[in-house]
């Protein structure tokens, strides 16, 4: 049977969208906020204001956060795009929308208002009195503490019961947009003894008593998008503020909150996808300038090295592309995803960053100078391999899900 791999006619109009945005708005002052890092990108406001107008007319490529009323809450959740609806074909655009953000800018994407990775969080679990309440808000997460970055499970931030409230004292690390967003999504203990079981996640205002923004990160790329250490001291919330049950049950684990992951591993993929079909389109225009031929028609072996390397980076490309959208279709589809979600951000974080620097390499001087964004693209890559879970525990995850192994038997 014939597979058509070509985008859905909705899904085209869309892209072509979010292209334009992204050519127009956030590919020229790119360069501008990468060097200017911490100053809050004042255009995107302008953007995002358009973007709600849009919305409100029904002509933005995605919705607002989706109304699950009626939802079976026992069938897997589909994945959801901070912004986009919990709709058939909301994955699959949420994907593409950020691939096309990406081809402009990594770090301008990660700073757009109401874009946060919080909103994933609020998106896959919360119940639909906390969607009326949380559903427009801009979330951060903040998940990596100063003890731990790859085991979610060794959360040392406590939320601790008293009345009708939570009081939470920890720190966390490298939260994204985390000195911009108006709300936290904040992952943290309700009960050591119990182990991972007792791991939660909470929507905290960012502007609350006991919240403080302590430092901002001078970072390798992404520069665009701020990224804060923030201290939780004796920080009272109401009770209703933790996403999910409170209840801790120890055979289900923490495995609601770690669907969030399965939420965001394909968008960050698809930010990898976004960042390195931008520098595979410029490395190409570099190499006609120079006279290499790219010829698809004759064998790889009879080309010149740069011509052949650039088949390979494509070829890698076109793979991630392909197991992203699989991972978007099963979600968008209610097919538990986990593995695939996985196989998309490993697949997508390493070949990212493998093409980014190679489009270094290949493009020369060119390429090491600030005359096109190719190093800005390898520097901003970097981080996409990393954030959401490493490349290292990708590949873990995928084979527990591929041998039907735990993570007691499988580390």
């Amino acid at each position: 049977m014939a597979i058509n791999l070509e985008l859905p006619k909705k899904l085209k109009a869309s892209v072509e969208m979010t292209h334009q945005a992204a050519a127009e708005i956030l590919r020229p002052i790119a360069r501008k906020y990468d060097i200017a890092e911490h100053e809050p990108p004042k255009e995107l406001d302008t953007a995002s204001a358009l973007y709600d107008g849009l919305a409100a007319a029904g002509q933005a490529p995605s919705g607002s956060s989706g109304d699950r009323k009626g939802e079976d809450p026992d069938k897997p959740k589909p994945v959801v795009d901070p912004a986009a609806g919990a709709r058939n074909g909301g994955t699959m655009e949420s994907i593409i929308n950020a691939i096309e953000m990406c081809w402009g800018d990594v770090g301008l994407m990660l700073a757009f208002p109401y874009q946060g990775l919080g909103n994933a969080a609020i998106a896959a679990v919360a119940t639909d009195e906390q969607l009326e309440r949380f559903g427009k808000v801009w979330a951060s997460m903040a998940i990596t503490e100063p003890g731990f970055g790859s085991d979610s499970a060794a959360v040392t931030t406590t939320a601790v019961r008293d009345g009708d409230e939570w009081v939470l004292n920890g720190t966390k690390i490298f939260v994204t947009s985390g000195a911009r967003a108006d709300h936290i999504v904040v992952w943290a203990t309700v009960d050591k003894s119990a182990g991972r079981a007792a791991i939660k996640s909470f929507v905290v205002p960012r502007d609350h008593p006991g919240v403080t923004v302590a430092r901002l990160e001078h970072k390798l790329g992404i520069k665009a998008s701020d990224t804060a250490e923030i201290r939780f001291e004796d920080c009272r919330i109401p009770f209703d503020n933790i996403l999910g049950s409170p209840e801790v049950n120890v055979e289900k684990g923490f495995a609601g909150v770690m669907q969030t992951f399965d939420n965001t591993r394909p968008l960050v993929a698809a930010m990898a996808i976004g960042c390195a079909r931008g520098a595979l389109e410029e490395l190409r225009d570099v190499l006609e300038d120079a006279g290499v031929t790219i010829d698809y028609d004759a064998p790889v072996n009879s080309q010149s090295y740069a011509a052949a390397e650039f088949i390979r980076l494509e070829s890698d490309w076109e793979a991630a592309y392909q197991l992203t959208l699989k991972a978007g279709w099963m979600a968008d589809n209610k097919i538990p995803n986990s593995k695939q979600a996985s196989m998309a951000k490993a697949k997508a974080g390493r070949t990212g960053s493998d093409v980014t620097l190679k489009a270094v390499e290949l493009a020369g001087t060119v390429g090491y100078s600030e005359r096109t964004l190719i190093e800005k693209w390898a520097r901003d890559s970097k981080i996409l391999d990393i954030f959401e879970g490493t490349q290292q525990i990708q590949q873990l995850i995928i084979a527990r899900r591929q041998l039907d192994l735990n993570s007691s038997q499988l580390k």
